[in-house]
């Protein structure tokens, strides 16, 4: 197995309101095949960081390197929307600081314990225990990688 990889935190950008960006939202859903010639119109725009972004304050991204989160979709490159502000349950993906490494990692909470999980079987679980400096520094929310 290989050991932990982190990601490299000078790719740290907080989001940016300057302008307003808004991009067409067609009124139907679109089915993974032909869409229907009757819904060629236009319902509403979309304004993507009001879509992505429920808390500007506590809001920051970040970009990925290293594919311990491949599992869970997210791989080198991408960039993450991390909210400071959302509670760190288990379950969640997480953005944190172990003993000044940064790394993403799933969070699990169990009785006293507390694992961080990748989603690569090529990874450890990493236990935190009373000698690590473990500091959430946010959920992740999105996702945004090309296809």
């Amino acid at each position: 197995m290989k050991s932990d990889q982190s990601f490299n935190p000078g790719n740290f950008y907080l989001p940016q309101f300057k302008k307003d960006l808004n991009i067409p939202l067609y009124i139907s859903k679109i089915p993974a095949g032909f869409p229907s010639p009757a819904d060629d119109y236009i319902d509403q725009t979309l304004d993507l960081n009001e879509y992505l972004i429920s808390h500007p304050s506590a809001t920051f991204f970040i970009r990925v390197q290293g594919d311990s989160m491949i599992g869970a979709g997210i791989h080198s490159g991408d960039i993450l929307i991390v909210d400071r502000s959302i509670e760190a349950i288990s379950g969640k993906i997480i953005v944190a600081s172990l003993d000044g490494e940064f790394l993403v990692k799933r969070l699990i909470k169990n009785n006293d314990q507390i694992l961080l999980l990748p989603e690569n079987n090529e990874y450890k679980t990493i236990k935190i225990t009373c000698e690590n400096e473990f500091i959430i520094w946010g959920v992740v929310t999105y996702v945004i990688h090309p296809v």
